[in-house]
């Protein structure tokens, strides 16, 4: 298994795909996350303090994410794979 320690590099979504991505809950609009967010998140990760809305702790570092129009969710992009389930996303509150 590969190790999450290689430089972080920018996810690659379609935009044709990223153009009709909406969160599944509020149908807000979605973009590409910042890599200084996806490296505080995935600081929180190593610490072990992130929680998705389901409340399970991630354990995984993240590849990059989608954050909602209202920046209060954040979608994890895991190999170029957009992870659209609401139990799935990620609550930024306390982080932004």
């Amino acid at each position: 298994m590969a190790e999450h320690t290689e430089t972080h590099r920018p996810v690659n979504i379609d935009k044709d795909l990223l153009a009709i991505l909406c969160c599944p809950e509020t149908k807000q609009v979605v973009r590409v996350a910042e890599a200084t967010l996806i490296a505080k998140l995935n600081e929180a990760v190593s610490r072990g303090q992130l929680k998705n809305k389901a409340g399970k702790s991630v354990t995984e570092p993240l590849d990059g994410g989608l954050i909602r129009q209202d920046q209060k969710i954040l979608y994890p992009v895991r190999e170029d794979i957009p992870v659209m389930l609401i139990e799935e996303g990620l609550p930024l509150e306390g982080i932004l």
